[in-house]
């Protein structure tokens, strides 16, 4: 497996479940429009797009780590502990960037309403971007590469 290889199929997976997760969070929110991209508030019972893509988000980083190991035919690393492992570490990340970007994104641009076809396109966005990053990391980390 070539770096080249690994980020070829990291993308192809990203832009599969960017389409596969939009379709699925279109059903989810479909009658809900508009719908606002985030809140100024933490305990807000108002569903919002980023507040819906963090665990889309984290879901996705700690399954997909998990299937990118069982799916890798290369000779690879063991499951316990290294991939477990890079299931929480993911899972993590994934929370983080999320929660951090949708904080950043309500700090300067506050609240703004968006149409439910907006919605999808960023909650599958999130899950492409999600789905690429996770592939690229899993399969470059429990890769045995030889000598």
């Amino acid at each position: 497996m070539t770096t080249l290889g690994i980020l070829v199929g990291a993308l192809i997976s990203g832009v599969i479940n960017a389409v596969i997760n939009g379709a699925i969070q279109f059903f989810i929110l479909r009658g809900t429009s508009p719908i606002p991209v985030s809140v100024d508030s933490i305990g807000t019972e108002t569903h919002t797009v980023l507040g819906s893509s963090v665990p889309l988000a984290v879901s996705l980083a700690m399954i997909l780590t998990a299937v990118a190991h069982w799916t890798t035919k290369a000779p690879k690393k063991p499951f316990i502990p290294t991939t477990l492992w890079l299931v929480i570490k993911h899972g993590l990340f994934a929370f983080g960037a999320v929660v951090a970007g949708a904080v950043l994104w309500q700090h300067i641009m506050g609240t703004v309403e968006v149409s439910l076809g907006t919605a999808v396109l960023i909650l599958g966005v999130v899950a492409g971007v999600v789905a690429a990053v996770v592939n690229y990391m899993t399969i470059s980390a429990i890769v045995v590469h030889e000598k």
